[in-house]
């Protein structure tokens, strides 16, 4: 158990996006002369957040600060068709630009850029790229760059693949709410990265209790866990299962966060 920071991850609501500027660009890299085998899709990228520090990407995923959170600045927001109400989060790509559809503006050679999704990019409904059933990647400026030349850039064809997430130390919990209401932000998540269910259990508690997702990487329950150690199960969208045990210490205040000792592979 380990208590990681007392300040981060304020609540924030679901209406807290941030504005998103497109830039016209082609996008693309030389090559997967393997189309759309070995579990490469198509899908289309952007960019945005320019003028925002690349770690306060976290938007409808919760986390105030990805760096924090342990996804670095590699981050994107997604399409609803990738977003999953907010299943995804936490969840791995690999992107690379489609050098042979768009040769002007990917980087010929570049190598594929790892992605965290840590936002959702909203549809608008009028055939915006966002819109379902659209695969779509918004991502931050020092991710797209990886992979595209800089300049008057736009939409731009990429390939993509879901891989496996590699986190340096624990998976964090951080600790929101109040009185019988706790909200626990689950993030740091190794494996797939993205989390199917969560459970919650107090050291006077005799059962897990299951947590139901509040939005994005938030789950809550409505029982009084103040004054106990608290321990967690998760289960991921591959289906594997770990505990937590004791990771918080009964003396906890909301606001903490804490990393367990234990991670997926």
């Amino acid at each position: 158990m380990c208590l990681v920071d007392e300040k981060m991850f304020p609540t924030q609501s679901f209406s807290r996006f941030f504005l998103r500027i497109f830039f016209v660009v082609g996008v693309g890299s030389e090559g997967i002369g393997l189309g759309l085998a070995d579990g490469w899709f198509d899908a289309h990228a952007t960019f945005y957040g320019a003028n925002q520090s690349p770690s306060t990407l976290g938007g409808a995923c919760g986390y105030d600060n990805t760096v924090h959170a342990g996804f670095g600045v590699n981050t994107a927001a997604v399409s609803g068709a990738l977003f999953r109400q907010g299943e995804a989060c936490g969840a791995c790509y690999l992107v690379m630009c489609n050098y042979r559809l768009d040769p002007k503006w990917c980087l010929r050679r570049a190598a594929a850029v790892t992605i965290t999704a840590t936002n959702f990019c909203p549809p608008n409904n009028n055939g915006g790229w966002c819109d379902p059933p659209r695969q779509h990647f918004d991502m931050s400026m020092p991710a797209f760059l990886h992979i595209a030349r800089q300049g008057n850039e736009g939409i731009v064809p990429v390939l993509y693949k879901k891989i496996s997430c590699k986190r340096r130390g624990g998976v964090h919990f951080t600790l929101k709410g109040q009185s019988n209401f706790n909200m626990i932000m689950v993030s740091n998540v190794g494996g797939s990265g993205d989390v199917r269910a969560a459970w919650i259990k107090g050291s006077r508690t005799k059962t897990w209790v299951a947590m139901h997702r509040n939005w994005g990487a938030n789950w809550q329950s409505s029982v009084d866990l103040r004054s106990q150690n608290l321990s967690f199960k998760l289960t991921l969208v591959d289906g594997k299962t770990l505990e937590f045990y004791n990771v918080v210490p009964s003396t906890w205040q909301f606001g903490q966060t804490f990393a367990s000792d234990n991670q997926f592979s």
